[in-house]
Parts: structure tokens; sequence; C-alpha cells
């Protein structure tokens, strides 16, 4: 399918894109036979529909199946869309928890909203130029603009945590656990996650929730 996207002003330069919405319900059949030699992927998830966020995984996992043993995803260039930020009503997916998804992995990330146009511009041109930049240094992604200024380690637990179902979840501790036990897990978290040395996307709220849960706990523990 030939877009009509905007153009990338470089004199002397032209550039021609081909994009194959892989979503699509025709190319779903055969989409396995455009993993091969794909440059760039823009991956999209509605944030008022959590499902479609839980979803990016998965995509992931079958790009990387259909590329095979060989196929080498660092040197494609993807960029997370978190699309329909003009739904603020029904918006479930927040901004955080998407940009900690993106960027834990090196991912470009844009809010974008394809009824207003918001970000739509400013995404597409980023994606291009990381494309031409990808072509002109050989096929291989160079050093991307996304600063990852935390660990894994950090961006887990900030997930852990979002979907935890109570405290003791939420600490990593068993019910039941002793005072001592509590607050040492309590500790770890907090030096790990307090926002003035982590600056993972969502440390703050991650951090807050920690010490909500340890009150919480504390308070019925003899």
């Amino acid at each position: 399918m030939e877009a009509g996207m905007p153009k990338r002003k470089e004199p002397g330069k032209s550039l021609r894109i081909k994009v194959i919405s892989m979503g699509n319900a025709e190319v779903g059949k055969v989409r396995n036979e455009f993993y091969k030699d794909t440059q760039g992927v823009i991956l999209v998830y509605d944030v008022s529909q959590k499902d479609s966020f839980e979803a990016l995984d998965s995509w992931l996992a079958e790009m990387k199946q259909e590329l095979g043993p060989h196929g080498n995803m660092d040197n494609i260039i993807f960029t997370v869309c978190a699309n329909k930020i003009d739904c603020t009503k029904h918006r479930c997916v927040d901004e955080s928890e998407g940009r900690l998804w993106a960027e834990s992995r090196g991912f470009l990330y844009f809010e974008t909203s394809a009824q207003t146009g918001e970000g739509i511009n400013e995404m597409f041109q980023m994606f291009y130029s990381a494309i031409v930049d990808f072509c002109e240094n050989g096929g291989k992604r160079p050093g991307t603009n996304v600063s990852i200024s935390f660990t894994k380690e950090q961006a887990d637990n900030i997930r852990r945590i979002r979907n935890s179902k109570d405290s003791w979840d939420m600490l990593g501790v068993k019910p039941g656990a002793t005072r001592d036990e509590v607050n040492k897990a309590y500790r770890k978290l907090a030096v790990l996650l307090h926002p003035d040395k982590c600056m993972a996307p969502g440390s703050e709220d991650a951090f807050k929730a920690v010490v909500n849960a340890r009150t919480a706990l504390l308070k019925n523990i003899k």
C-alpha cells in the first residue's frame, strides 16, 4: 500500500516509503511475508483499550518468530504510538505506562490522535528520519535518541507494582509476613524507586504506592 505521508524535506534527496498495515484483516492472512525486509515498525495501541496495549508484546513475539534465528530486530526502527489521546474520559493506559514499555526497549514513543492530528506529523517525521539514517548507516541502526536512564530491574518493578493485587503483592512479601520482613522489602524498593534516583516513567507513582502499602500493612501487624 503506497501511503501519501508527510515528505522528508531534504535538498537533493527523495524518499519512497511503502507502508503495510499489518493489522488489516486481508494482510493478516499473509503478513509473515512482509517481516523479512522490514526497516521500520510503528506499533499503535488504543489508550482506551487495555488489551490493545497488552497485545504489543505478542506483536513483537510474532515478528521475532517470523524473522527466525538469524533475524536481527536491533536493526529495525521501532516507534510506539499511544493513539486516541483525545479520548481522555476513557483513557485506561496512562502516558507513563506506555512510555515505560517503549523506552525500556529503546523504542521511540509518541502520544497521538488520529482524530485531531495531534502528534501525527511529528511522529512520522521522526520515524522517517530514523529510517533514512538507518539506510545511510549501511543498514545498521545508528545511536538512538532515546536515552534509557533507568535499569531493567527498575522498569520490571514498576510494572509489577502497577499490576499488584494487594499491598502484600506490591511489596513482594507473602501474606502474614513479619514487621521486619515488610520493612526490609520496603527499604529495598524505596532505594530502587525513589524519584531522586530513578528516572523511569511512573517511578514517582510506584514509590508512593510502596509507601502506602507499607503503612497499610504495618497498621495490621502487631
